[in-house]
């Protein structure tokens, strides 16, 4: 598995980054998201990656943070949800946008992705949000300090975070030193960054 790739930047095209490595050059697809956060051609860059094999191919996905790396990989545990529609998600919403929009069950923002049609939007709600459940009642039952009640807009933004992948605890822990005050959308921004620095 290659976690991440750190390099000089040396091509760049719509949806893929080419950074070389030791005198290679690992050619990364990108999403826009990610492609609006690199340096200028010729600087040093790194992004956490995936690597997806197939039969017939082998294909690196770069991100420049590790939430858009996470988002990626539940995206690709849906049913019909490819490495090539994940990347078309995340290209059109950030992970913040995308983790709200599942967690209040808006599946019609997501189809603003291209080739994602209501069908694969609403499915992307459904399974995605039943993995929220279940990681909501996984066990996480001991709250460290600082964690939120399960009210208003700090439990919603806790739910649009257990749909990235991260545990209960982590959320509200990472919610419970924010705010209240803050709209959903800035509490799971806000979460969303101090949680990148820790992974």
């Amino acid at each position: 598995m290659i976690y991440s790739v750190r390099g000089t930047l040396v091509h760049i095209e719509p949806r893929l980054a080419v950074v070389e490595c030791g005198g290679v050059g690992m050619a990364c697809q990108i999403t826009m998201n990610t492609a609006r956060q690199l340096p200028a051609q010729g600087e040093e860059v790194m992004l956490y990656t995936v690597l997806n094999v197939r039969e017939d191919a082998m294909e690196l996905f770069g991100f420049a943070d590790t939430a858009e790396r996470r988002c990626f990989g539940q995206l690709t545990t849906v049913s019909g949800v490819g490495p090539k529609a994940a990347i078309a998600i995340l290209s059109e919403l950030s992970p913040d946008k995308l983790a709200l929009a599942i967690a209040t069950g808006d599946h019609k923002t997501i189809t603003r992705a291209q080739g994602v049609g209501p069908k694969l939007a609403q499915r992307v709600v459904l399974e995605l949000k039943d993995k929220m459940g279940a990681s909501m009642s996984d066990g996480d039952t001991v709250m460290p300090q600082g964690t939120v009640s399960a009210a208003g807009n700090a439990a919603e933004a806790v739910n649009a975070l257990t749909v990235l992948g991260f545990s209960a605890a982590e959320a509200s822990a990472a919610v419970g030193r924010l705010d209240s005050a803050l709209s959903v959308n800035e509490l799971v921004r806000e979460a969303l960054k101090s949680l990148a620095k820790r992974g």
